[in-house]
């Protein structure tokens, strides 16, 4: 009877199962990266908004790295994040791919495509106002 039981349960491909726990952890890993280019972007601008609002006129904004440099770099910092984990997140993807050929599209890089176009709508925002 128990052999009627094993035989009668459906099986599980483990191995497809395996895939979409990678594919899914590589999406997570892909999530992190947006999340900290969102923040760098965010917080560079901010910084940026910040002391424009409060100094205005004043000789910090003409020093090497005032506000508006510390500003741009962190924006820079977080559209190269962006850049990077895309980059690593195609190479993950592809090289799985070739071990599983239906897996489905990533829809994080579509996120991560807004996210940097808006990433460098602000750069251009911060870089354009002197």
């Amino acid at each position: 009877m128990s052999e009627l039981v094993k035989d009668s349960a459906p099986r599980v491909d483990t191995t497809r199962l395996a895939m979409e726990r990678t594919r899914v952890a590589y999406e997570r890993t892909m999530m992190a990266w947006v999340r900290t280019g969102t923040s760098l972007i965010t917080f560079g601008f901010s910084v940026y908004k910040f002391f424009q609002i409060e100094m205005k006129d004043s000789l910090v904004a003409q020093t090497l790295l005032g506000p508006r440099g510390f500003g741009l770099a962190l924006i820079g910092i977080g559209l190269l994040s962006l850049l990077l984990g895309t980059f690593e997140h195609a190479r993950d993807l592809r090289a799985l791919r070739r071990q599983y050929e239906d897996m489905p599209r990533s829809t994080s890089k579509v996120i991560a495509a807004v996210i940097a176009a808006l990433g460098l709508l602000s750069l251009f925002a911060v870089m354009l106002h002197a």
